[in-house]
């Protein structure tokens, strides 16, 4: 097994991204929030599960809106559209199936 490493990217004002682990079935990625960042609304084919690993963030998938924070996971599905505010700064663990080529 070859163990790969991937630089911290910019993804959004006050987001930084950061590929964890990839195959062409899955992939897992980090993303940093600053206070009041945006993860803009957006979709993709993929399915998403998204981990808080601290922080706190207001989610909006699909016109629901909620508050996560540690611990706190969620599955979004294929094509919703979906994006979050950062209420405190936090690190979201977000896990893509398939894989996102445009992160790489």
């Amino acid at each position: 097994m070859v163990v790969k490493s991937f630089p911290a990217v910019p993804a959004d004002p006050g987001v930084t991204r950061q590929v964890l682990s990839e195959s062409p079935e899955l992939m897992v990625v980090s993303f940093t929030f600053e206070e009041g960042a945006q993860g803009k609304r957006h979709n993709h084919p993929h399915v998403q599960s998204t981990y808080v690993e601290s922080g706190r963030f207001r989610f909006e998938i699909d016109g629901e809106t909620f508050e996560i924070g540690p611990g706190d996971s969620f599955v979004i599905p294929s094509l919703a559209m979906h994006g979050c505010a950062c209420l405190k700064p936090g690190r979201l663990i977000d896990t893509f199936t398939p894989r996102r080529d445009d992160f790489l």
